[in-house]
């Protein structure tokens, strides 16, 4: 008996097999490009191993998660559990592959949902402000930092390509700070007064200056996605002065955001997890120290797995197959 969850992320779609008793047996991951030109297969890298008669249940996290408020089964979803693709980054199609693929099983599967005005497990006031606050693998990080940690008030960090921070209070997510928003990554950023001059005097679209406002703005690089990280990342250790800046601004746009989400917390928080490729981070630069320095041993840090979000999705895999009817506030609707 196995479980499976499925991480939609920004330059790639990544799985956790996970094993009744919640031991992690395998995590892996398939590039978008190459998903979509067919050179790799999700089902036949999942057949690699485990065997799927074995599967009793899959989480599966796609896009926005906007067309759907609950966790629901994935043949109870309409149109993939979006309401449209504009706006959400560099869209590719290798995610929509794998989706079809996963879909073609003869598996039971499960979609989460994201997080956004109409989630009614989330704080009133969040939502009145912002449409959309973060996508569903956001909320299988957020569970996967719980089983981690414990803390029932705390702030997850999930930095990477972008940056979306999330406060849990009281065991239930209130609330996020999308990427478009808040904090950079180190492609995707928020909107801000020039490149919406950008957007109505030349015709730049807000996605193109959206998939191109993060760290990689001020380090001046561009390329395909999956490769930006490693030359920010190669740039900084190689002492270039715009790569620095870059990620010491990043930082600072972090910090911002989780003393933004601290102030408006109830109650007091136990602690920040971090995650994410940039999150987890310890060379060229240690990333938990770098939050610390700012500050300054006021909060407990834990970080968590880069590969959260798909091992959150397999543990809300096994605990709803379980019996489990909610997931931090979020409703689980199976029947």
């Amino acid at each position: 008996m196995v479980f499976i969850g499925m991480d939609h992320g920004t330059t790639g779609i990544s799985f956790c097999i996970m094993s009744a008793s919640g031991e992690v047996i395998d995590v892996f991951k398939i590039g978008r490009e190459e998903s979509k030109k067919g050179l790799v297969s999700a089902t036949s890298e999942l057949k690699k191993r485990v065997d799927l008669n074995s599967v009793k249940l899959m989480a599966i996290t796609y896009a926005m998660g906007d067309g759907i408020s609950e966790i629901l089964p994935t043949h109870k979803v309409k149109d993939r559990g979006i309401l449209s693709i504009n706006g959400a980054g560099k869209v590719t199609g290798g995610g929509t592959s794998v989706f079809e693929e996963l879909e073609s099983l003869d598996i039971d599967s499960i979609m989460i949902p994201g997080l956004h005005k109409d989630s009614t497990s989330l704080d009133k006031l969040f939502r009145a402000a912002y449409s959309h606050q973060a996508s569903p693998e956001k909320v299988s990080i957020s569970y996967n930092a719980v089983k981690e940690t414990g803390w029932n008030n705390f702030i997850v960090a999930d930095i990477s390509s972008n940056s979306v921070d999330i406060l849990i209070e009281d065991g239930k997510i209130k609330g996020a700070i999308d990427a478009c928003l808040g904090a950079m990554g180190v492609v995707h950023g928020p909107l801000d007064l020039e490149m919406l001059r950008d957007i109505d005097e030349t015709g730049r679209s807000a996605n193109d200056c959206f998939s191109h406002a993060g760290a990689i703005k001020i380090a001046g690089i561009d390329g395909k996605v999956a490769n930006m990280k490693d030359q920010l990342l190669s740039n900084y250790k190689n002492g270039d002065e715009k790569a620095k800046l870059a990620i010491d601004t990043l930082i600072m746009t972090v910090v911002m955001e989780i003393a933004g989400l601290d102030a408006v917390c109830k109650n007091e928080i136990d602690g920040i997890v971090l995650t994410g490729s940039i999150g987890s981070a310890t060379e060229p630069f240690n990333f938990a120290d770098e939050i610390n320095n700012y500050f300054k041993d006021k909060y407990p840090l834990k970080v968590i797995s880069a590969e959260s979000g798909a091992i959150g999705a397999a543990q809300i895999a096994m605990d709803v197959y379980n019996g489990k009817k909610e997931i931090l506030g979020i409703e689980v609707n199976i029947s």
